[in-house]
């Protein structure tokens, strides 16, 4: 460790001790908490078994939309998409009028606790499954920063490490794989046996939790490749401190299909027009598992339409959990305005929300689809394996909370 200051850092007005031992938080992706309570009832996770015991073990709710890109950089800034600005994994940018991916560091609207705290002199190892989020993760980054899927690209020059599959002594895996999350925390073992950073943080990838439910062989074994990589990383005296993205859910009608409702259709038929914009902001490069389907969407009105009424009509549709105007969908959902369109549309937790059917495809679809993005997802994990006994457990946690109950509380 190369941590010398003892002073708290004040990052986007919370204030964070440094940690006194190497400190990792880890992001599983997609981790609804019963994949969890299945995977130890079924003695799969030994670890995390005693942890529950021992340490912290509570419930959270992730940002909204309950998404990647967002909730990853809520945790990683502690604070809500309101003040960072990453709303989505796609958006409309107002300045172009053209869709893009939200995965650039211009995007974003205030520092991450990873790059304060490496400016402070700490040590910062960050690894994430996915290239997308990595030059978010790594803005202004003075430490190492990779992706799992693009790990045999880094260079000393551009992600603070290289040689990353000799240091890991894994295979180069598949982005469609659960090898990609394991390449993650074997990185990260293997970081903190050669470099042990004073705080790392790792984000996997939900390929397991989108094709199978909790309790199932392949989540369960997933699960237990987790808890091996935590016992490891304990072992080498880290405080770990673990929540997730978003949770999962099942998106399906009574007989196994996707349970959808297409708004590019239903805006066509309710208006008798064609030029409201649907965007989905779970759209990313990744779109096998889920066919860009999930439970939030916004909506760019013409200035005729008026939103208002619109927002009553979508309301009273089946799989509805509410539809909201642009102002009212900042406030009460936290989010920046000037992002999200004139309202926001999110489902119920067994509904997704796509444009039109000829718009998704979804051959890649060999399970019954699971997705997210909405309430019904917003539940996730906050589990430290140190205990916290001054933490007010009354209070109402978030998931982007992990850093300060790591540092403030757990050391």
């Amino acid at each position: 460790m190369h941590t010398v200051a003892t002073a708290p850092l004040l990052v986007n007005h919370r204030s964070y001790k440094r940690p006194a031992q190497p400190t990792v938080v880890v992001c599983v992706d997609g981790c609804e908490p019963d994949y969890l309570a299945q995977a130890v009832a079924a003695g799969r996770m030994p670890w995390l078994r005693r942890t529950l015991m021992q340490g912290v073990a509570m419930y959270a709710e992730c940002a909204l939309p309950s998404f990647t890109n967002p909730n990853n950089m809520s945790i990683v800034t502690g604070v809500s998409p309101a003040v960072h600005g990453i709303c989505g994994n796609y958006f409309l940018d107002s300045a172009s009028a053209q869709a893009v991916m939200m995965n650039e560091a211009r995007w974003l609207r205030c520092p991450t606790l990873l790059a304060e705290f490496a400016k402070a002199g700490l040590s910062v190892a960050v690894v994430t499954a996915k290239e997308k989020l990595r030059a978010l993760l790594g803005h202004d980054l003075r430490g190492i920063c990779f992706s799992a899927e693009c790990a045999a690209a880094a260079t000393l020059a551009t992600h603070g490490i290289e040689q990353v599959l000799k240091l890991v002594g894994r295979p180069h895996p598949t982005v469609y794989s659960t090898a990609l999350s394991e390449f993650v925390l074997a990185a990260g073992v293997r970081l903190m046996q050669t470099r042990r950073p004073d705080l790392m943080y790792l984000s996997t990838t939900d390929y397991v939790q989108h094709k199978h439910a909790p309790g199932t062989l392949a989540a369960n074994d997933f699960y237990a490749m987790l808890d091996g990589y935590m016992a490891q990383l304990e072992a080498l005296g880290c405080v770990i401190a673990i929540t997730a993205d978003h949770g999962m859910r099942s998106k399906t009608q009574l007989d196994g299909t996707p349970k959808v409702i297409y708004l590019g259709d239903w805006l066509r038929e309710f208006l008798q027009r064609e030029d409201v914009r649907v965007i989905l902001p779970i759209t990313d490069p990744y779109v096998v598992h889920h066919g860009a389907l999930g439970s939030f969407a916004t909506l760019y009105l013409p200035a005729d339409v008026r939103a208002d009424a619109l927002c009553k009509a979508l309301a009273q549709l089946q799989g509805i959990e509410s539809a909201l105007p642009r102002e009212q969908a900042a406030r009460t959902l936290e989010l920046p305005a000037d992002r999200i369109g004139d309202v926001v549309v999110v489902a119920d937790r067994f509904t997704v929300l796509g444009t039109t059917p000829a718009g998704h495809d979804l051959s890649g679809l060999d399970v019954p689809l699971r997705s997210h993005g909405g309430r019904g997802e917003q539940t996730v994990p906050l589990i430290v394996n140190r205990p916290a006994p001054l933490l007010d457990r009354k209070r109402r946690l978030r998931n982007f909370d992990v850093f300060d109950i790591a540092l403030n509380y757990a050391q």
